[in-house]
């Protein structure tokens, strides 16, 4: 069980078949699949998605991990980086519906900032939100600007982009 990062709470790994029954609780809640707002899985798309992120970060384009909580092996949620359309890196999380309001989501955002400036070693990290998930909105509103507001063709919703650059990070690092 290989590493990627961590955080003061959560341990960030790679994705495993043996995750595959609570990726699939997750991928077809739609508590959490609505706000995205993203299609609710059923199992052999599940299966298969979960195999697709499995090998997908070979290209480094697309790099989604499982989270635990320290010291524990099952999935509470995944995260990682995507390429967004203007080709600079944009995190991404989910969460099991039952891990929510626990302060994971900001601990995540913080984390992966983190190593997208210190490992990835990029010079904007963005991340694009439905204007209508106002939990995520929150999060993101702590460490990034938003910058623009468009619509979503593929989940056809209107996302705003937040965005922060390495610049301004190694200003507030210290604070966040």
């Amino acid at each position: 069980m290989k590493t990627i990062f961590k955080t003061q709470r959560l341990h960030i790994r790679r994705l495993e078949k043996e995750d595959g029954s609570l990726f699939y609780e997750m991928m077809s809640d739609p508590e959490v699949m609505n706000p995205v707002p993203a299609k609710i899985l059923s199992q052999s798309e599940s299966e298969q998605k979960l195999n697709e992120l499995m090998t997908e970060d070979i290209d480094h384009d697309t790099r989604i991990w499982c989270i635990t909580e320290k010291g524990k092996k099952k999935l509470i949620g995944i995260c990682g980086f995507l390429k967004n359309d203007e080709g600079n890196e944009e995190i991404a999380y989910r969460f099991l519906s039952k891990y929510w309001a626990k302060g994971f989501g900001t601990e995540i955002a913080q984390g992966l900032i983190k190593y997208g400036f210190t490992v990835i070693k990029a010079e904007k990290i963005t991340a694009d939100v439905n204007i209508e998930n106002m939990k995520s909105e929150k999060i993101l509103k702590k460490f990034m600007r938003p910058v623009k507001e468009f619509y979503n063709k593929k989940d056809a919703c209107t996302d705003r982009r937040y965005e922060l650059l390495r610049s301004n990070w190694k200003l507030v690092k210290n604070s966040i």
